[in-house]
């Protein structure tokens, strides 16, 4: 299999991310990121390219539009061995994005809080991060997706030995991702069916 190239890296929980992308870095994995993620990485002297640049196309909505992009999204589904989605990513410049790290917005955080808002619930439940979760999920086979900083110690170790991760290893944190996403959506559920739109200020 075909070494770890690109990474994009978007998180809210940014714990040991300096350590883990400049361990990336060195092993010669270019990296993408937006926003506070970008900037906490540039502070620690690590090069990275925001995916606005990597796209063509600016960060926009106030932030709700970030990576949902086909140079993006593309770069995660394409099947390596798929001879037609090889074609088909030649003929419009997608670039393989290998690895991703993604947590999500704390919505549980959130709305813990007895004065949160619907507006304030409403801008906390993410879209960008579980859409790059689930495709990368799907495409395990040839994507590592990471939701854990916890699993950065594991990663690092299979790719300073092969490039890459095995094929154990994806699977396993796929599975993660999904059981997180299912969570994350039960949780935004659970406290939805609690509002009265109605009587909320949100919209007015």
């Amino acid at each position: 299999m075909a070494k770890i190239e690109r990474a994009l890296i978007s998180l809210t929980d940014k714990s040991g991310i300096e350590d883990f992308a400049r361990a990336l870095s060195d092993l010669g994995v270019e990296i993408l990121s937006t926003g506070g993620t970008a900037a906490k990485m540039r502070e620690g002297g690590i090069e990275v390219m925001d995916v606005s640049e990597f796209t063509g196309f600016p960060e926009m909505l106030d932030g709700r539009v970030k990576t949902l992009h086909p140079k993006v999204h593309g770069g995660i589904l394409n099947q390596r061995a798929n001879p037609d989605h090889q074609k088909q990513c030649a003929e419009n410049g997608l670039k393989n994005i290998d690895l991703i790290a993604v947590n999500l917005y704390a919505f549980e955080k959130t709305v813990a809080d007895p004065d949160c808002s619907l507006g304030d619930a409403i801008e906390n439940i993410d879209i960008g991060g579980p859409t790059l979760l689930r495709a990368s999920a799907k495409n395990f086979h040839d994507v590592t997706v990471i939701v854990d900083p916890a699993d950065y110690p594991q990663v690092l170790k299979e790719m300073k030995e092969t490039g890459n991760t095995t094929l154990k290893t994806r699977f396993r944190l796929a599975a993660k991702v999904f059981a997180l996403t299912s969570t994350y959506d039960t949780t935004i559920s659970n406290w939805l069916e609690k509002v009265d739109v109605e009587s909320n200020d949100y919209f007015k």
